[in-house]
């Protein structure tokens, strides 16, 4: 589309973008297809940035436009069919660009043994492809137009047989016929260049312009540019991709892409090791939803080819030329040990020194408390994640309904309901929130609410209400000040017998003032991800920085330390941390009263803790330890 088309459109209408990561991969794919089905010239502005207009029939200058949820869209179109094109447009918005269902889950049982540990023999994978041997010849468009026709060939049947992630290849498909950089690419084949050569260039670009996009999220999508662009260059130069990995090997790769991740045999693979740090890409998704072994950000570490690797994720360790027969007992422990703990599970955590410690499950759906195993309740509903498909606001009857659901499937036992916990990488969708430099250090959880609080009142009368039937306590988030405290109280209003009020310990100023906070409450929960992030300065969702988040920091464990001796109530925490069961029991040693983990850990947390003897646990070491490094060196067993 020329600048000329871009500037000009007969008829404009106005959208609000409610995708939870705006307008992604996906979403973006299934309106660039749209646009293409209709003749008419149609652009996309981001009246919040100013950035646009750009070519809606083009996936790159869609994604890249980054239009986050609650930004408004000016859609203009001109052409024979423009109204058509406007019209089909608005309905696709309606239905949230097809992202109004919540992601489904696995609809077969994962294959993969699902343990966090693994050795085999090592199939590297490079960075790239090797086009050295390539010649160009008389025809380079031709030998592209052929490559990408059997690239669609390989991503349609990836497609059409994955039961659960069709949609990523569907946003890989849409980037083979990208008509933005295809037009680049053609004009350089006309130039002279190699039809490799040409290819590779434009994709490095566009992953380049995902790579400096403002959005964790958002910035993970270049792998899916890169593995787009591999796919064809393999096909450019008859280069194999590693669909055959043999069976029991470990699978070492640069960035772990969703078509790889889908395409091997999760029965047979040993593990895969990640050299990123990030944990949402597409790839990452896939692979633990298949419950294939998976450690991320080994980093550069040297990998010959065949060399024998093993990893223990729980540790965060990866190793070449291992102990092989100390790792496999590692894993025969670990199969063993989960089969015993989910055997166990409803027994009570009572450590050998007599400590009884409650080990509770985190929630985000219905099925998150049927499908958990010995947990002594809920120490989080997450109540965003909860209603996160919806795109109105639920009724009071809707929240109580589902409310009631939940502590059914738990027995009646107290489940701890966290109040709306947005901004941040949390957006709710029926509540939009204005574009800021520094979401983190914005208008998160509560701090939302001191000007719009009429959301947060319906949920607080569903909680009152649920209250009266079974035993509820409820919790704030992101509380920095005891002003904020003393609101959240006012708002709340009289409460039934029984209700219990805490608040989160996600900011180190509230951990610090702990004891000023925590003045007329029944508990409060420590939140160890957002925390750790604050304490260390470090975006758990930026994969450059995200090993420097890390939970086992001494700093941040000394700050839960405090925050234990002196709240003077109840401390819980309900962080990451809660679920990796060698930090579970720290936690339980520095004198924490509650761990809330993820229902599938929650088993091997209360196994743990009965078999330890709190009172051995060297504490004041790891307080003053030189980093989390050694803490791991001290509480490992």
């Amino acid at each position: 589309m020329q600048q000329a088309e871009l500037a000009a459109a007969d008829q404009v209408i106005e959208l609000a973008l409610s995708n939870e990561h705006g307008l992604h991969a996906r979403p973006a794919a299934r309106l660039v297809a749209l646009v293409n089905s209709f003749d008419a010239a149609v652009t996309l502005t981001d009246l919040d940035t100013g950035r646009g207009p750009v070519d809606a029939g083009s996936l790159s200058m869609v994604a890249t436009l980054n239009a986050q949820q609650g930004h408004r869209l000016q859609v203009g179109a001109s052409g024979p069919q423009a109204a058509e094109a406007l019209a089909a447009i608005n309905d696709l918005a309606t239905q949230n660009f097809g992202d109004d269902a919540p992601a489904a889950e696995t609809s077969q049982p994962a294959s993969g043994s699902g343990l966090d540990v693994a050795i085999g023999p090592a199939v590297v994978v490079e960075a790239g492809v090797d086009l050295s041997g390539y010649t160009p010849g008389d025809d380079e468009r031709g030998r592209l137009d052929a490559a990408l026709s059997s690239a669609s060939v390989e991503l349609e049947h990836l497609r059409d047989t994955s039961t659960d992630h069709g949609g990523f290849f569907d946003a890989h498909l849409a980037l083979l016929t990208d008509r933005t950089p295809l037009d680049a690419i053609h004009r350089a084949i006309s130039a002279g260049s190699s039809a490799p050569d040409a290819w590779k260039q434009t994709y490095d670009e566009l992953a380049a312009r995902f790579e400096g996009l403002d959005d964790a999220y958002q910035r993970e999508r270049a792998q899916d540019v890169r593995s787009v662009r591999d796919r064809v260059l393999r096909a450019l130069t008859g280069s194999t991709s590693n669909d055959e990995t043999p069976a029991g090997s470990i699978l070492v790769v640069p960035e772990l892409d969703a078509a790889t991740a889908a395409t091997l045999d999760a029965a047979q693979i040993g593990g895969i090791a990640v050299r990123a740090a990030g944990t949402t890409g597409h790839g990452v998704i896939v692979a633990r939803s298949r419950g294939i072994p998976l450690i991320t950000g080994i980093g550069d570490v040297a990998v010959p080819t065949g060399a024998t690797v093993a990893f223990d994720a729980r540790t965060g360790s990866f190793e070449v030329s291992p102990d092989e027969a100390a790792f496999r007992t590692t894993i025969a422990d670990r199969l063993a040990q989960r089969e015993q703990a989910v055997a166990e599970a409803d027994q009570p955590a009572m450590t050998l020194d007599g400590r009884t410690v409650e080990v509770l499950v985190n929630v985000g759906s219905v099925q998150d408390a049927v499908d958990a195993h010995g947990a002594d309740g809920s120490g989080l509903v997450r109540t965003e994640v909860l209603f996160g498909d919806r795109r109105t606001a639920p009724t009071v009857a809707e929240q109580v309904e589902r409310f009631r659901a939940i502590a059914a499937a738990l027995d009646g036992k107290p489940i701890t309901i966290r109040t709306w916990d947005i901004g941040g990488d949390k957006p709710l969708p029926f509540l939009p929130q204005d574009r800021e430099a520094n979401p983190f250090l914005g208008e998160r959880g509560i701090r939302v609410f001191r000007r719009r609080p009429q959301l947060l009142r319906d949920q607080l009368e569903a909680i009152r209400q649920i209250a009266v039937e079974t035993p509820v306590h409820v919790m704030f988030p992101m509380v920095t000040t005891a002003d904020e405290v003393a609101w959240a109280l006012d708002e709340l209003g009289p409460r039934p017998d029984g209700l219990e009020v805490g608040i989160m310990v996600e900011v180190p100023a509230a951990a610090l003032r702990i004891e000023t906070l925590a003045a007329g409450l029944d508990f409060v929960s420590i939140g160890t991800n957002d925390l750790t992030q604050y304490t260390t300065a470090a975006d758990r969702t930026n994969s450059a920085v995200a090993p420097l988040a890390d939970g086992l920091d001494p700093a941040v464990l000394q700050l839960i330390d405090h925050v234990v001796r002196n709240a003077g109530v109840r401390v819980a925490v309900c962080g990451d941390l809660a679920s990796d069961p060698q930090s579970a029991v720290l936690l339980a040693a520095l004198g924490v009263h509650e761990l809330s983990a993820v229902g599938p850990q929650v088993p091997l947390v209360k196994a743990l803790l009965r078999q330890t003897d709190l009172t051995q646990v060297p504490t004041a070491e790891v307080l003053s330890a030189r980093d989390a490094a050694e803490v791991r060196q001290l509480v490992r067993r």
